[in-house]
């Protein structure tokens, strides 16, 4: 099949490099230095498999910014554009898929010979109305939703936990065919079976708006693990008591788990942050409790770490790392920056080491790159996720990161 990806980031790069093991991938995106990049075979995101498969992995992939070239004659579009949440229309902007949609039928003369696979988290309902809005000019509007963490995107197409094929409407077997005969549902589900590692990968069927829910909710509810332990933490802490032999013990019931247990500064990054605010957006004139309790909980988090963090008397703060991963490179929304939000204005200096970050300051605050020269200037140095560099000056070190792991 042809098939082209809107938008070079995690989800349609990952993606991409899935479905072009078998078939010709066309990725397309604004910025220039990620086409050269994806050209040159070189990742322009921090993910070990992304890299190692572009590197060594046969891919029939190319990347442009032309869009007549990536939409012309292309079977499949497959939309996986950033749908950052705002706070000011308490809504996703999904505006960049619109674009996207809008450009697609002008070179494709109408649409109908397209069938378009939206990957972007978008708010409940939101396929449905593009059916609405395009109507007949775009038949086939189809939602799956993504279930993949920074820096192993990759990795998660391979060994995907679920595939969810999500359909504005009524089709079955009888509807429109892809070139392999069986209905479209079917064939997109096949699609990423095909390129997978794993074997006996679950597949759902499901109405657009149902695996739309799927995604925000699945979210809600890791963000709810996040700020359980870390409200456990902040209790454990309050009390003088050990948050590891609470968690241990907590977690040996099989109906709770030993994962996502980790006490940390709050939980941060592409998803949760902006998939809780839209899902909370969606409650709009909808009893709940829940739902609310755990945005707020993320931010009386911040909170108790900040008043932690002052009671120490420091003058002098170093923050270890921005990142929210181990293996990412992404810091957008991470938990630190909430803490460093509410520490600039409570007269302290404010140092930061982040050796993935190619300046002097961020927002007028000082980047040491030196590690050594970064430990000896601070007094304190927190840390949301430690890491063995840390051990040179243990006594410096404010983390809550029990367990050494990024979940």
């Amino acid at each position: 099949m042809k098939i082209t990806v809107v938008g070079i980031g995690y989800v349609g790069l990952a993606n991409a490099i899935l479905l072009a093991q078998n078939h010709s991938v066309t990725l397309i995106d604004i910025i220039s230095e990620k086409v050269d990049l994806i050209n040159q075979r070189k990742s322009p995101i921090q993910d070990p498999y992304i890299s190692e498969y572009l590197e060594s992995v046969k891919l029939d992939l190319n990347a442009t910014t032309d869009h007549n070239i990536a939409y012309k004659d292309a079977e499949l579009i497959i939309v996986a554009t950033p749908t950052d949440y705002d706070p000011t229309t308490n809504f996703f902007n999904t505006k960049s898929i619109e674009d996207s949609i809008e450009k697609i039928l002008k070179v494709d003369g109408g649409g109908l010979s397209q069938i378009i696979l939206i990957k972007s988290t978008v708010p409940v309902g939101y396929t449905e109305s593009l059916k609405r809005k395009y109507g007949t000019t775009c038949l086939s509007i189809f939602f799956s939703p993504e279930f993949l963490r920074e820096g192993k995107a990759l990795y998660d197409c391979l060994y995907p936990s679920r595939i969810i094929i999500g359909f504005s409407g009524i089709l079955n077997d009888t509807g429109l065919k892809f070139k392999t005969g069986i209905s479209e549902k079917k064939a997109l589900a096949a699609l990423f079976v095909e390129g997978a590692i794993k074997k006996d990968i679950p597949i759902l069927y499901t109405d657009s708006t149902e695996a739309e829910a799927i995604k925000l909710f699945s979210n809600m509810y890791l963000a709810m693990r996040v700020t359980f332990f870390n409200e456990l933490d902040t209790f454990a802490s309050k009390n003088e008591l050990s948050t590891k032999q609470i968690i241990d013990g907590v977690s040996l019931d099989p109906r709770i788990g030993d994962y996502y247990n980790n006490p940390s500064f709050g939980y941060g990054g592409y998803c949760l942050p902006k998939d809780t605010k839209q899902l909370l957006a969606n409650y709009k004139d909808i009893p709940n409790n829940i739902m609310q309790a755990i945005v707020d909980s993320n931010e009386t988090r911040k909170e108790f770490v900040v008043d932690e963090i002052l009671n120490t008397k420091a003058k002098i703060i170093g923050i270890y790392r921005l990142i929210m991963k181990s293996d990412s490179d992404n810091y957008r929304d991470s938990a630190i920056l909430g803490i460093i939000e509410r520490l600039k204005d409570k007269g302290v200096t404010i140092l930061i080491y982040e050796p993935r970050i190619n300046q002097d300051k961020l927002e007028g605050l000082a980047i040491i790159k030196d590690i050594d020269a970064f430990m000896d200037m601070s007094e304190i140095i927190i840390a949301n996720r430690y890491h063995p560099d840390l051990d040179m000056a243990k006594d410096k070190i404010y983390s809550r990161d029990i367990f050494n792991k990024d979940w």
